[in-house]
């Protein structure tokens, strides 16, 4: 009857531990540590401590080791299977192990000399299994440096602390399950951001406790980050992602709530703005802390971004409407220039639907020959005669008419069609130039614009030779037409890229010369033949004298340089005279001729005027 009232006694202390307030407040190794602590007390025992076997099995190893006058105190200490085969089957055979005189049982003995040789002193032990769910995890060691019976309420009181402490191994090793799950679910991996499903789950939160807080989505896009990694390689793609993350990430700001990654090279940021804060002037102070250039190794890329931005309730009361405004106003952001940020509004929605089905349809006229190819003649000063042309692409629209390429290209840029539309126009001008060959013309060099994508495209030689061979073309018959941006970065594939079209024949040429930022060294070491004044400079001619100023600049530095120069959108006498009387090399314009239809300029071509 004594030994019940004992057990009643220690059992009743045990609950009153676990169920305490405080004990539920604890992290796992401080819960082990207070049961430690209170089976010791309980027990009148000189040491309590904690054991766990190796993977293997081949090892047992002190976790947590605690003496009654001394209290817990880290001294690993190892087992070893070969050292102890009689201990390590008895406590893997037997649910209790307990000795009274363990310096003479079987069990124990060879604990003599690596073990208790420390502490000869001990003379009983009671070892009760731990578990980690159905695997036999370590033991709960109790030792006594008296001689004494272990009775029934013993036994029992050091099973249910062993499987107290199995339990809260148990929660704790589910606890890590989750949060890793969770981790995974709502994480992403690349730039340690939260995703998309993590950024759904806080607004909902958000609406579900505080239906009345406006709050503000911001969807940001890397602008052309094909470009940096088709020219730069997807490594330093990678960095460019990265960087963008952390400043998101790291960015002070009033109300900022949390960012994630969407996908790819998109982000998203959640934010809660006080009321003394506008959203204009936070998206501002945004924007000017993104758009700045990163740097890579020893080069500074001016890397940008495009944001949208949607206002709860404004704007939406669903979260699938809010992320789709903020894309939406994102990608319109894209459409107005890029490295700027748009609000949505109806006008947007209009706009993002009616793209849509542009992007469809352009997919569609791409590939079912509903695209065509105009010229229009450059000629020579002051002779007006034909020295070469540009190839211009035509999109006849079922709807809509003829689309010129500032309808469409933006578009083809954004959703990634730019490089197939432009091989298409290349193919094409291949056609036309075998076409006069049969006709017995002779077709002037025909200047093809190639946006970054292709010219950074790693198969863009085999896929030029390809068509040069299958048209039987001379590479003089081309010349390729780049914006200044193409050649920002000056890598060497870029590098590489150019020097092998010129060794195929072809000639390069700047387009629009004057809105980049080309510098004169990157200019004076890559093989281009000809600059393109860009036409915002030549219709103001000659009465705009800031525009006057920097067209002389550039026929100076062409000069310089040793490259042509091609004045394009010239449409008056005034502006030819002036352009005449600087020395400019080339014109072109509606002065002289509006792009033709491929029978059209054949016709001119076949005039006497065109030969002369």
């Amino acid at each position: 009857m004594e030994h019940v009232k004992k057990f009643f006694s220690y059992h009743k202390s045990l609950l009153q531990l676990v169920h305490s307030e405080h004990f539920s407040r604890l992290e796992q190794p401080q819960k082990l540590a207070a049961l430690l602590e209170l089976c010791g007390d309980l027990l009148k025992t000189n040491r309590v401590s904690t054991w766990a076997f190796s993977d293997s099995g081949a090892c047992l190893s002190r976790e947590l080791y605690y003496q009654p006058h001394l209290g817990l105190s880290p001294q690993p200490t190892t087992l070893w299977r070969r050292d102890h085969e009689l201990y390590f089957n008895a406590l893997e055979e037997a649910e209790i192990l307990f000795t009274h005189h363990a310096l003479h049982d079987v069990r124990t003995q060879s604990l003599r000399e690596s073990y208790l040789g420390a502490s000869s002193s001990m003379a009983a032990t009671l070892d009760a299994p731990i578990y980690d769910g159905p695997r036999l995890y370590g033991v709960l060691c109790i030792e006594s440096d008296e001689h004494r019976r272990w009775h029934l309420a013993d036994i029992a009181c050091v099973t249910a602390f062993a499987d107290t402490i199995s339990l809260i191994n148990s929660h704790h090793a589910w606890l890590n399950s989750r949060k890793q799950l969770d981790y995974v679910t709502y994480h992403d991996d690349f730039t340690g951001l939260q995703n998309q499903r993590a950024l759904e789950h806080r607004m909902q939160r958000l609406l579900a406790s505080a239906p009345e807080q406006e709050f503000a989505i911001l969807w940001f896009d890397i602008d052309r980050l094909n470009t940096i990694n088709n020219g730069l390689g997807a490594a330093t793609g990678d960095i460019v992602i990265n960087e963008i993350a952390s400043r998101l990430r790291d960015m002070p700001l009033p109300g900022k709530d949390m960012v994630a990654r969407v996908v790819g090279d998109e982000f998203a940021m959640l934010c809660c703005w006080p009321e003394h804060l506008s959203p204009e002037v936070a998206v501002a102070t945004i924007m000017a802390k993104l758009n700045v250039p990163i740097k890579v190794g020893e080069q500074q890329l001016a890397v940008t971004t495009s944001a949208g931005v949607a206002l709860y309730p404004n704007d939406g009361l669903e979260i699938s409407t809010l992320l789709r405004a903020s894309e939406s106003a994102m990608h319109y952001a894209k459409t107005c220039g890029r490295a700027q940020a748009q609000f949505y509004n109806q006008e947007i929605s209009r706009s993002a639907k009616a793209r849509v089905v542009l992007e469809q349809q352009l997919l569609n006229a791409l590939e079912n020959h509903g695209l065509s190819v105009f010229y229009q003649p450059i000629l020579s000063v002051p002779h007006q005669t034909i020295a070469s042309c540009e190839a211009l692409v035509r999109w006849y629209h079922p709807t809509l008419g003829f689309l010129t390429p500032g309808d469409f290209l933006p578009l083809a840029y954004e959703v990634g069609l730019i490089a197939q539309l432009d091989l298409w126009v290349l193919e094409r001008v291949c056609q036309d130039i075998q076409a006069a060959r049969a006709n017995k013309l002779s077709m002037p060099p025909v200047a093809v614009n190639l946006a970054a994508d292709t010219i950074m495209d790693a198969l863009l030689i085999d896929k030029v030779q390809h068509l040069l061979t299958r048209y039987s073309i001379k590479g003089h018959e081309l010349e390729f037409e780049m914006i200044e941006d193409v050649i920002k970065g000056d890598s060497l594939a870029l590098r590489h890229t150019l020097e092998q079209l010129v060794s195929m024949g072809i000639n390069l040429s700047i387009d629009d010369f004057g809105t980049g930022y080309s510098s004169l060294l990157r200019l004076k070491s890559l093989p281009f033949t000809k600059l393109k004044i860009d036409r915002s400079f030549i219709q103001s001619l000659p009465d705009n004298q800031d525009d006057c100023a920097i067209t002389l600049s550039v026929l100076g530095l062409a000069k310089g340089l040793g490259l042509a120069v091609v004045a394009e959108g010239v449409e008056n006498s005034q502006q030819q005279d002036w352009l005449h009387q600087h020395d400019c090399h080339y014109v072109q314009g509606y002065k002289y001729h509006r792009p033709l239809a491929p029978y059209d300029f054949f016709m001119l071509l076949s005039a006497p005027a065109a030969k002369s």
